[in-house]
């Protein structure tokens, strides 16, 4: 039936466009008209756009990642920091492990102690200098065209996380040529 009337030009979803009054009539029945119901509506929202959130996060489901990780270069970027061993991601326990060799009355423990900050540090950077010129040349090869501000940043953060804290979850084990 429908198949042959013929389609109106004017309307090529197959219906008038709908004036605007009421377009708005249509949108503002959905808002509650009470100021406490409206805010609980927009609290309800918020936190299932933040569980969906913290389930791409813990999955990696690209849809609902937070701005800050969507894209082809960011996951790339997670790849790459996800697919090596970083000096940065074994700060946090070797700091409190040089913590403790300072707190002991010895005084070659705690000369040890500096010793073992210094190194640490210098090793943190080092890696970090040798990350960022790897980094850049792999995305200004894989990605010529794509915006890659930021990426050298995120990363570097991202190797300051425990593998096992950083979020999104890994999703390539350690060795994986990219």
């Amino acid at each position: 039936m429908l198949e042959d009337q013929p389609r109106d030009p004017q309307a090529p979803k197959g219906r008038p466009t709908p004036k605007r009054n009421e377009a708005q009539r249509r949108t503002r029945a959905t808002v509650p008209t009470d100021r406490k119901a409206a805010g609980k509506q927009a609290r309800e929202a918020r936190r299932a756009e933040m569980a969906k959130q913290r389930e791409a996060l813990a999955g990696g489901d690209e849809r609902y990642l937070p701005v800050r990780d969507k894209g082809p270069v960011r996951k790339f970027v997670r790849d790459y920091v996800d697919s090596r061993y970083r000096v940065a991601e074994f700060f946090l326990p070797l700091a409190v492990v040089i913590l403790v060799l300072s707190m002991i009355q010895n005084t070659q423990l705690r000369n040890l102690s500096l010793l073992l900050w210094m190194v640490v540090i210098v090793l943190i950077v080092v890696d970090s200098v040798i990350t960022t010129i790897l980094l850049r040349k792999q995305l200004r090869k894989r990605f010529p065209d794509k915006n890659l501000r930021g990426a050298v940043a995120y990363a570097l953060m991202r190797t300051l996380q425990m593998r096992r804290l950083r979020l999104p979850k890994p999703m390539v084990k350690r060795g994986v040529k990219l």
